[in-house]
């Protein structure tokens, strides 16, 4: 039996029951691609049902506004997925009058949507025989060949996409596409793959060799940046300020309490006098707790982040161009970073 078949074969027996996969709704896959993008599937599955939920098809995600949809969203990370996620919904609704795309092609013109997620839109929904490349395909076509180039390489990349098209069954490319990236997330794991129960063994030169742990080969990514962030909550009469942060920054769009950021650490000195009074110069305030530090990594930045609550006299008048004040008890209605939602649920704000 050819690799393919070996893996199709063992994708009928293990295949997880996932509801993306009793539907060839383009709308319906295309949101768990997007979803299961930097997202394990135990993680992406409650949000995928609440989306379909509250927006069962193309037309009412585009109608929703996007606070709606990144609330939603809150607690993924990647948020620029749901901003994309949500303008191409408002692309196709509006200017393909609610027609989903059907090509490889055609599907590369929709904002946040790359050769993979086209490939496995093109393959499952529409019979297009488009290989999918993905973290899982790409370590099992690097142990099945024993690629040596590093698959973040343009070379190796390229390389990785070319093997995984040849093992394309042209017949049935969207099973063919699942199965393999099946295969890669439960049997041909990152670390301590069970190489002697593996179907594909005798064809597996990682696997024959002892060495499914070398493979893939990747280049090093760059140390992340160290960010300090300081959040100031600032309480007066049960109401509290945000800040939505710029379109050209990390956490985009979102909200947050007033910070200061720093590439240094601060003393709680610097912290309770001079940080603050950039924020409210001249007020009088009590400061009611300072919270331990926080560690929260990102993938190119690792956060120290601290909360300073605040209890002002009054509020500085005017207010700050930027800031919004609401009622304390209305922070959930907002869609805040990941590291911010779970500070509120610990500090119950």
């Amino acid at each position: 039996m050819k690799i393919g078949g070996l893996i199709r074969g063992w994708y009928e027996k293990n295949k997880r029951a996932l509801p993306w996969r009793q539907t060839s709704d383009p709308y319906k896959v295309w949101l768990s691609e997007v979803i299961l993008q930097q997202t394990r599937v135990d993680q992406g599955l409650n949000y995928y049902l609440a989306f379909v939920k509250s927006f069962p098809d193309i037309s009412s995600l585009a109608r929703a506004s996007e606070d709606e949809v990144l609330k939603m969203w809150q607690g993924l990370g990647y948020y620029s997925r749901a901003r994309n996620l949500h303008h191409s919904a408002k692309v196709v609704a509006d200017q393909m009058k609610g027609v989903f795309p059907d090509s490889y092609e055609e599907l590369l013109q929709l904002k946040g949507v790359g050769t993979y997620t086209a490939s496995a839109i093109a393959s499952i929904c529409f019979g297009e025989a488009k290989a999918v490349v993905d973290g899982n395909v790409s370590r099992v076509i690097a142990r099945l060949n024993g690629v040596d180039d590093p698959v973040n390489s343009n070379r190796g990349s390229n390389i990785i996409q070319s093997l995984a098209q040849e093992l394309l069954d042209p017949e049935q490319p969207g099973n063919h596409n699942q199965a393999i990236m099946e295969f890669g997330a439960i049997q041909c794991v990152p670390q301590s793959p069970d190489c002697p129960q593996c179907p594909l063994l005798e064809h597996c030169e990682a696997g024959r060799s002892g060495r499914a742990v070398d493979f893939p080969v990747k280049i090093p990514k760059r140390k992340p940046v160290k960010l300090w962030m300081y959040f100031y909550i600032l309480f007066n009469n049960g109401e509290t300020i945000i800040t939505k942060r710029g379109t050209d920054s990390i956490w985009r769009s979102l909200y947050q309490f007033p910070m200061i950021e720093s590439h240094e650490s601060s003393s709680d000195l610097e912290i309770m006098e001079i940080h603050l009074n950039k924020l409210i110069p001249a007020q009088k305030h009590r400061i009611t707790m300072i919270s331990d530090p926080i560690l929260h990594l990102l993938s190119h930045r690792t956060i120290h982040a601290r909360f300073i609550h605040v209890e002002m006299d009054s509020w500085p008048q005017p207010l700050p161009s930027e800031w919004i004040k609401i009622s304390a008890d209305r922070m959930g209605d907002f869609p805040v970073p990941r590291l911010i939602n779970r500070y509120m649920e610990v500090a119950k704000i």
